[in-house]
């Protein structure tokens, strides 16, 4: 727990989507390690679909506020 984004993992991760879009195949691009409020949007903008986070969540004062701004995060990255 507690890992760090890596940031230059963002192309990485758009390369990957793009790979998974033209296989035409069901797969959902999960990201673990450093997912924030402050990152979650731009993660989610280069393709990723399903966000681990374990250290924003569980050390924030009200988990569900901060499981709902993450959704919202991601819902306005599309």
């Amino acid at each position: 727990g507690g890992q760090k984004f890596i940031k230059n993992s963002l192309s990485k991760i758009s390369k990957v989507r793009e790979i998974i879009d033209n296989s035409k195949q069901n797969i959902r691009l999960q990201v673990d390690g450093g997912i924030t409020l402050e990152n979650i949007k731009k993660v989610a903008k280069a393709g990723a679909d399903t966000f681990v986070s374990g250290s924003t969540i569980f050390k924030s004062n009200d988990m569900e506020k901060t499981i709902a701004d993450m959704k919202n995060l991601i819902k306005t990255s599309y």
